[in-house]
């Protein structure tokens, strides 16, 4: 019996699908072909990724055992292939429900389209948060910044900390009453601009007119600068400080504009999830 390796490229599904095709005298054989060089490596079960990405690749296995005619012994091959492939990477192995190959040929309708979002996947905390989608006409996709990029690149220059641009919360060093801001600039641009406020008694700043108009004192950057978040300006940067704003509110100790300040289901689940 001869092997002939085919790499089948479908362009209308745009996919590549590694089959064996394995020729006798009587019969063709399909087979699924991996390179000597695979590992069975996946997203393991333990990685902080959401579960859909988790199963993405176990998906992608079982579809494509159920897709081809494999012949019985072929078949079970793979699917122990499978299970090897779930133990390695610590998955449970439940059995697979039993399906019927012809009716697996039938092509399905179209599946309406849908508007994404993509949320940064960090823990419970996004999933909890995209329940509030599931009966919306927007579906979600995740990624994440657990990548390997993240982990082997290195910065070994020594930075200033507040040389940076993001989220900040200027603490009042008397009664230690919060303002929360945020920066394109550096911290340190902003930090001089306050204390200019406070030093020409203008009330173009919430945190200054606050030290003035109760005769506080205006402390170092070090003493009174807590940086919260290091973000980019964009409108990421707004959505950030719009938490903390929240955030700070809820505890009421905060020196922001009330107008700021809004009823945000999504920032009341976060808020739950870190106290509980």
């Amino acid at each position: 019996m001869s092997e002939l390796r085919y790499l089948h490229k479908c362009s209308c599904m745009k996919r590549r699908v590694d089959i064996a095709i394995n020729k006798s005298q009587n019969d063709v054989r399909i087979s699924i072909y991996r390179k000597p060089t695979f590992t069975s490596i996946i997203i393991p079960y333990s990685s902080n990724h959401s579960i859909q990405q988790k199963y993405a690749a176990i998906r992608f296995l079982y579809n494509r055992l159920n897709t081809y005619q494999l012949h019985n012994e072929d078949y079970s091959q793979e699917e122990n292939t499978i299970h090897n492939i779930l133990y390695i990477n610590s998955f449970p192995i439940r059995p697979q429900k039993p399906l019927d190959r012809a009716q697996n040929q039938i092509h399905s309708p179209p599946k309406p389209t849908h508007n994404w979002a993509t949320f940064t996947y960090i823990g419970r905390q996004t999933t909890y948060i995209t329940k509030i989608f599931k009966h919306s006409d927007i579906k979600i996709a995740y990624h994440t910044n657990n990548t390997i990029h993240n982990h082997l690149t290195y910065d070994n220059h020594n930075h200033n900390k507040f040389s940076s641009t993001g989220i900040y919360k200027r603490t009042c060093p008397d009664c230690n009453k919060a303002y929360i801001g945020k920066t394109g600039r550096n911290f340190i641009k902003r930090y001089n601009e306050h204390k200019r406020t406070f030093q020409n008694y203008r009330h173009t700043s919430r945190f200054a007119q606050h030290l003035n108009e109760h005769s506080h004192s205006f402390g170092s950057i070090d003493n009174i600068m807590q940086i919260l978040h290091h973000q980019k300006k964009g409108p990421h940067l707004n959505t950030t400080e719009w938490f903390y704003i929240h955030k700070e509110a809820a505890s009421g100790n905060h020196l922001n504009d009330n107008q700021k300040i809004f009823p945000n289901r999504i920032f009341d689940i976060i808020l739950k999830i870190q106290h509980s």
